[in-house]
């Protein structure tokens, strides 16, 4: 392994580095007033399109896809640093066009889509017109084994319909979101369960499409993107929308999710790090008992062990990335998984012992501290909960062990 970068990827660096110096953190806290007055919650700032402008005019843009003759052409290992700078500030992905749920939707389109398909959704996308999101989770059954998905999706002449509820449909509240990609079941008689589901697109504006309700995270209902419970009654769409052919949802659901579970552990190590920065420049200036924070060994240790956390998840990281685009997202399935457990953990732990340095004022809305935390923790249950990953993992180490 060599994670030494090409010149190519450290002009990235400093380049994006310089902009979110320029162009971002000066725009975080008018970014997040933003929604405490406004009347259309799910309607982004308008500074937003005007920082894609920018981003844009840069070429600051679509730096996620690898291999691709859409992105930048950047490697998992050489898009890891710019998707932890990126991760600093939550919101910033989006002036990139490199945000969830829209950079695992794109990679979809661009692996598994139509010529129609990607001309319809994916264009549009990619220019960062349009927002999507991911319809996969279901309140009747543990989604977390995508086997159980009962959502189903049934052939009627020219046209699929469906019928099924879904929830936590991260981005569909916002209203620039248009279209959902929707798993449900095509085949539920499959003796092979791997092959009994089907991807489909499902334009969010299709008859039959409701949204229940935003579902509430830590009782916020997180602003414009939201993740809403959405009821499909008869939602017919055109039999032309299906993903790739019947059967195989399942085979692109691991396609999606692999590179999307990194992207968002490259962005947790940005967030610890930016935790840490903010824990180190507290114990620096806060007074207590007569002497500085940062005096207190209870204090330096908790910066000593983050510090370390941190570093030991970007590693581990770097390593999986590295693997990823030797091997292929199925081989380096071992090493996804133990980051996808090991990096939201640490960031979890790093924003609480800020948290705890900052005091009461770590709580408060006066810091991003308790946002972030609220935001990290779902990770710990989004592209599966730590148990899932766990298990499977050590179903791989019995059998190497066995073997």
């Amino acid at each position: 392994m060599n994670f030494t970068y090409t010149k190519k990827v450290t002009d990235l660096i400093e380049q994006l580095t310089v902009f979110m110096d320029k162009h971002i953190y000066p725009n975080d806290q008018a970014y997040r007033d933003h929604f405490k007055t406004t009347d259309n919650i799910w309607q982004q700032p308008p500074l937003m399109s005007d920082l894609k402008k920018k981003a844009q005019a840069e070429d600051l843009w679509n730096l996620f896809l690898p291999d691709s003759d859409h992105g930048a052409g950047l490697s998992n290992l050489e898009y890891a640093p710019l998707a932890e700078i990126m991760g600093h500030i939550p919101w910033s992905s989006e002036v990139f066009n490199c945000s969830a749920p829209d950079t695992g939707n794109m990679e979809v389109l661009d692996r598994y889509g139509t010529k129609a398909q990607q001309e319809q959704w994916l264009d549009p996308l990619l220019r960062g017109e349009i927002r999507s999101a991911f319809a996969m989770t279901e309140p009747a059954v543990a989604s977390s084994d995508a086997s159980n998905i009962q959502t189903p999706i049934v052939l009627d002449g020219d046209n699929y319909v469906i019928n099924g509820r879904k929830w936590w449909t991260s981005g569909a509240m916002n209203t620039a979101c248009k279209i959902l990609i929707l798993m449900g079941k095509t085949d539920p008689e499959n003796p092979n369960r791997h092959k009994q589901q089907s991807m489909i697109l499902v334009p969010k504006d299709t008859e039959g499409v409701e949204i229940i309700r935003p579902m509430s995270v830590f009782g916020s209902v997180d602003p414009p993107h939201g993740h809403p419970e959405i009821a499909f009654t008869d939602v017919r769409v055109p039999k032309e929308n299906i993903l790739l052919g019947e059967g195989r949802g399942f085979e692109i659901a691991q396609g999606r999710l692999g590179p999307g579970r990194i992207h968002h552990c490259m962005r947790l190590v940005g967030i610890a790090e930016r935790a840490l920065t903010a824990m180190c420049e507290r114990a620096n200036n806060r007074v207590a008992f007569g002497k500085l924070l940062s005096a207190q060994g209870s204090v330096r240790e908790s910066i000593a062990i983050s510090a370390s956390e941190i570093e030991q998840a970007r590693l581990l990281t770097l390593m999986a990335a590295d693997k990823m685009d030797r091997y292929g997202n199925k081989e380096a399935s071992d090493l996804i998984s133990m980051i996808k457990v090991v990096a939201p953990q640490m960031a979890c732990r790093v924003i609480d012992r800020a948290i705890q340095i900052h005091g009461a004022a770590g709580v408060s809305g006066d810091f991003f501290l308790a946002e972030a935390y609220a935001g990290v923790r779902t990770l710990r249950l989004a592209d599966g909960p730590d148990e899932v990953h766990l298990a499977s993992l050590a179903k791989k180490m019995l059998k190497k062990h066995t073997a």
